[in-house]
């Protein structure tokens, strides 16, 4: 039972919409502009991309606050994991929104700076640097899922960070499969380029 409390406390947390507050705030309702996806990358298209990084940088601190709590109240990492866990979850599957969220790149990324630094700060530049290169944001949350299992084993983190990193990295595939498609096709977007009717969301 006491377990339950930092993943609901994260989820409920992570189910809050900046994305969807924000532009709400300027009389956009974001999930009827571009791809409906309340994330970053979708208010970058709606309200420009100093509103994108804003969202992603509070979406992030939704995934790293509830972390950094339960670590506080307990030595032991695995109601840290819990919380970052229902932070990730409830981004994805808002309950205030009918379960539906966003692509949850943001708030991984911030639970994981919470729980294992030196984990996300290997792998981040490495899907930075896919972005830069192809100039396609979802190739570069795939690179990202793709090495935090392998940057979490290589580093020695603990076996509960390793199983979450493990789970939430694969997880970003799911929640990216419409992408993954439109990558085999040759048909995702990309940064710059004219936006078709499909989506190139990726946070």
């Amino acid at each position: 039972m006491y377990l339950a409390l930092p993943f609901l406390s994260g989820y409920l947390l992570g189910s809050v919409s900046f994305a969807l507050l924000l532009a709400r705030a300027r009389g956009i309702d974001l999930r009827s502009v571009g791809s409906g996806n309340l994330g970053a990358t979708n208010t970058s298209r709606a309200l420009g991309s100093g509103a994108g990084l804003l969202v992603f940088l509070l979406d992030a601190a939704k995934g790293a606050i509830p972390v950094l709590v339960w670590a506080s109240l307990d030595s032991e990492p695995l109601a840290a994991v819990l919380a970052g866990a229902g932070a990730y979850l409830g981004h994805i599957w808002p309950v205030y929104l009918g379960f539906r969220g966003g692509k949850g790149v943001a708030t991984l990324i911030g639970a994981l700076l919470a729980l294992a630094p030196w984990t996300i700060l290997t792998v981040a530049p490495i899907a930075l640097a896919s972005v830069l290169i192809t100039r396609i944001m979802s190739l570069g949350s795939l690179v990202l899922g793709l090495g935090l299992p392998i940057a979490s084993a290589l580093r020695g983190d603990p076996v509960e960070v390793l199983g979450f990193s493990a789970g939430a990295g694969l997880f970003l595939f799911w929640t990216h499969r419409s992408n993954i498609r439109r990558l085999l096709a040759g048909e995702e977007n990309r940064l710059g380029a004219k936006k078709q009717a499909s989506s190139n969301d990726a946070a």
